[in-house]
């Protein structure tokens, strides 16, 4: 992990407007295009059983298919019932075309 990060995943293996699950030895992310934006949170949906990095991304949200829940994938917010607790989050870093993370400096939305 140079200078402490965490390489996640080429950029290129993302298309604009998906999500991707990405399995490390430390945890499982999803990680977000949006517009050219890369975002990562947690691959695990708060409520329960749910993958997602999988699930579809609809209007800056990604919905969980286990139960419909939705979360915002810049904050990590829960928005549609039944989540009510965010995603833990970490600031995406682009280099060397691939999206890396501090794991460290992940956070919770307040």
């Amino acid at each position: 992990m140079p200078g402490g990060l965490l390489r996640l995943c080429a950029m290129e293996s993302i298309p604009e407007g998906q999500a991707r699950r990405v399995e490390t030895a430390v945890a499982d992310f999803a990680v977000f295009n949006l517009g050219g934006a890369f975002f990562v949170t947690a691959n695990a949906c708060t409520h329960g059983p749910g993958n997602l990095g999988h699930g579809p991304v609809q209007g800056g949200e990604v919905v969980c298919e286990a139960h419909g829940g939705r979360f915002d994938i810049r904050s990590g917010r829960a928005t549609r019932l039944p989540c009510t607790e965010a995603l833990m989050v970490w600031e995406a870093v682009l280099r060397d075309d691939a999206v890396w993370i501090d794991f460290a400096a992940g956070r919770v939305a307040d």
